[in-house]
Parts: structure tokens; C-alpha cells; sequence
């Protein structure tokens, strides 16, 4: 079977084209990639090529298939694996195998699966690690956003508290505690939003801060504060840049206790300095956004450390467990991830959106694989559609469903857009 894929050749060269999959072997499956959110860990693979922990050495020999956030259909399964699986199963998947001690990881390590494709051969150790994933959700883009929700569900679950007279470590955020997530009205940061009011352990007062006006009242328009009022918490939206002295701010919050938990969402040095002078007694310091910087480095209180029991852990994945919590969630309806999506796209605007990914604005990039569409913000599908041109009747739908679901890309506008998949 043929597919097009966008391949990672060496640093700063993706390619996109169409070649031929290998036949499909007994411990095998084949399948169709619907679509695939674009990740910076992505971004990071095209930049670093061959130098990249993930990318073998002989990529420019032979690249492999960028994109790891990716949701689809099986097509073929290989006989060993017919008892657990059947053409026509949605999936999802879990990158990090850790087969064997290995790195190797789909959407950095393969020639034949990766989520910028139309069709892939899933090798046998995705499956001999329990990664593929059974997906019953009737929106496939759930399926990609599935992964990235499991980074941050995997976030919460690694902070810990310790009782005190103790050396036991109580595992996950304190439920009904004081938590603040910094810079975190981007894409992942709403995620972070959603699963801390909805995920079982909703804290009593939940501080979201950022820099920008613009991205504040988006997150507040999509996670309102009479929402988190329902779960029993204090949701405030704050911008640090108009503040004198936001520590001082932020603690009175908490009449000077300070805060249980505080996430980290991006790697900057005063943001990691006022997290840690935000920490109360016992609190754990979650830093979240990984830097590209090897030798990034921020202060830490340490008489704190020793006197007031605070502490740090840095998380930059979840586990397959985290994956299929995240997919419960969203099948039931628990959480919706969706406001992290901000564009979309079709497989031709992938690899120049991969290779640009800082420079875009807004958040999660998703592409549909199987169609060629430019790279969209969906606020902009209003302005596409009165422009004209081969996608205005699709822009000028997708502009009406997407506004009629408070500016979000929905199942509506996902099988609309599948529609013209030819």
C-alpha cells in the first residue's frame, strides 16, 4: 500500500511525499492516521535531526516518520494479534515503548509509523508493550489530544506530599489544597485547567496566571469561573505582568499559608522563581515546560527546603496508564480538551508547521491527514471563506459550527471537514 508522509530527513529537512509501505508481516498491523496534533517535542526532532536521543544516526539514509499525537483506524491485523484486535478499531497510541531499554519511539524512530502519514504499519512492539490503545470516543481529534492530556495527567499524579512524622510519600496533588499553575493559559496549560477542576481532585483555590490579556480571557471563556464554582473551587485568572509584586498577591490568596501544589508551564527563570516562593509548607513544585537549554537554571530556596519541607519534580511525559485515563475521561465526557486546539490543517501544511512551530501563535495545530488544507486558525475560517477560493463552502461550515460551539473545534466540524476527504 502506498502512503505520503512527511519524513524527517536531518535538521531542518522534512520532506513530504508519497512512497511505498512494506508488506505488512504476521505480528503486524496496518492502519489509517485520521489525524495528528503537532507537538514541540516535534519541533525539536526536525531541529536537532540525527543529534536528537530519538532520531537514529542513519536518518538521512533512511528518515523517518515525524508526529506522535495521532488517532485512527485499523485496516489490517497480522495473526498474531487477531484475538485482541480488528480492522475497523479506532486507536490511539502511547510513543514511549521503553521496549527493551530502547528510545525508539513512533512519530521519532520510524520509517513506516508516524502521525504525518495516511497509512502506517504498526510494528510489533507497540503492541508487545500495550501501547496501542483501544479508542471508542466518536471524535478522532479526542484521540490525538489523548496523548498530550497524558503528559499532563502524568504531571499530577508525580507531585507528592509527605505526612508529617513521616517518611511516606502520599503520591498525587493535595485534594481540596491551594494550587497555582503559572503561565498556563496556553494549550497545554488549559489542559492542565480541566483536568485539575475535573479530574477527581479539584483543589480549593486554583491560580492560573499568564502575561497575556488575550490568552487569559480565552481560557476564562472556556473554563469559567462558575464552572470551577461547581466542583467547589476558586478559580482566579490573573495577569503577573500589571502586578507590583505578584508574589506578595498571590499568597494573600491563601492568607500567607501559601499553595500545595504549583505547576510550571513554562521553562523561564523568574516564572520557576515565583513558583518556588509560592510554595507553603510540604509544597511540591511541578516544573512542567521542558527548556531547550541545557544549562537552564533557576534559583531555589533551600532553607525552605530544610525548614519548611518544600520540593521539586519534573515531569515531561505520562505513561501508558495516564494515556488510558485520559481517553476515559474524554469518552465520558469529563474533560474536553479541545480548547487547546487553535488551527487546523491537511498533511500538505505539516512539515512547514512542524519546522515553524514557535513562530505560529495560539495553541495545539491539528492536521488531518488524508486532506490538503492550509494551515488555519479557526478564528480566521470566517475570513478564509469570504476570501473564496477551492475550501470556501468548507470554511464558511466550519466557521458556523466552530462559533456555534463557543469558537471550539468539535465532532461537528471534524466530520464535516472528513466530508471532503475524497
Amino acid at each position: 500500500m502506498k502512503t505520503r508522509a512527511m519524513r524527517l530527513y536531518g535538521k531542518n529537512d522534512i520532506r513530504t511525499e508519497e512512497f511505498e509501505l512494506p508488506s505488512m508481516k504476521d505480528d503486524e498491523i496496518l492502519a489509517k492516521v485520521v489525524c495528528d496534533s503537532i507537538c514541540m517535542s516535534s519541533h525539536k526532532a526536525a531541529l536537532q535531526g540525527a543529534d536528537h536521543k530519538r532520531v537514529p544516526d542513519d536518518v538521512a539514509e533512511n528518515p523517518v516518520i515525524l508526529g506522535h499525537e495521532f488517532c485512527g483506524e485499523i485496516i489490517e491485523v497480522g495473526s498474531k494479534w487477531a484475538d485482541q484486535f480488528k480492522a475497523g478499531d479506532r486507536f490511539a497510541i502511547q510513543p514511549a515503548l521503553n521496549y527493551k531499554g530502547s528510545l525508539a519511539a513512533p512519530g521519532y524512530s520510524y520509517q513506516n509509523i508516524g502521525g504525518g502519514a495516511t497509512y502506517v504499519i504498526i510494528p510489533n512492539e507497540v503492541m508487545e508493550c500495550g501501547c496501542l490503545l483501544p479508542y471508542n470516543g466518536d471524535a478522532f481529534f479526542w484521540g490525538s489530544l489523548a496523548e498530550p492530556m497524558s503528559c499532563i495527567v502524568g504531571g499530577f499524579h508525580a507531585n507528592y506530599h509527605i505526612k508529617p512524622g513521616t517518611y511516606v510519600h502520599d503520591m498525587g496533588v493535595v485534594d481540596g489544597g491551594n494550587m497555582a499553575i503559572l503561565a498556563g493559559a496556553g494549550p497545554m496549560g488549559l489542559g492542565a485547567v480541566d483536568y485539575a477542576i475535573h479530574g477527581g481532585r479539584p483543589p480549593k483555590l486554583l491560580v492560573v496566571t499568564d502575561l497575556d490579556d488575550a490568552r487569559l480571557e480565552r481560557a476564562a471563556s472556556l473554563i469559567t469561573v462558575e464552572e470551577a464554582e461547581r466542583f467547589g473551587t476558586k478559580l482566579v485568572y490573573l495577569n503577573t505582568g500589571k502586578l507590583e509584586d505578584p508574589v506578595a498577591y498571590i499568597r494573600d490568596m491563601t492568607d500567607g499559608k501559601g499553595f500545595d501544589d504549583v505547576f510550571v508551564y513554562a521553562p523561564v527563570k523568574p516564572v520557576v522563581e515565583m513558583a518556588d516562593a509560592l510554595l507553603g509548607r510540604d509544597g511540591c513544585l511541578n516544573f512542567f515546560a521542558g527548556p531547550t537549554n541545557p544549562a537552564f537554571s533557576a534559583l531555589f530556596n533551600f532553607y525552605n527546603v530544610h525548614y519548611g519541607a518544600t520540593h521539586i519534580v519534573g515531569t515531561s511525559g505520562g505513561n501508558t496508564d495516564d494515556l488510558k485515563e485520559s481517553i476515559a475521561l474524554m469518552e465520558k465526557g469529563v474533560i474536553n480538551p479541545a480548547g487547546m486546539i487553535t488551527h487546523i490543517g491537511g498533511l500538505n501544511a505539516d512539515a512547514d508547521t512542524t519546522l515553524r512551530l514557535p513562530e505560529i501563535p495560539g495553541g495545539k495545530k491539528l492536521i488531518y491527514t488524508h486532506i490538503d488544507l492550509p494551515l488555519t486558525a479557526i478564528a480566521d475560517f470566517g475570513a478564509k471563506a469570504a476570501e473564496g477560493g477551492e475550501h470556501a463552502e468548507l470554511f464558511a461550515d466550519l466557521d458556523v459550527i466552530c462559533k456555534n460551539a463557543n469558537g471550539l473545534w468539535c465532532k461537528e466540524a471534524e466530520e464535516r471537514l472528513l466530508r471532503e476527504v475524497k
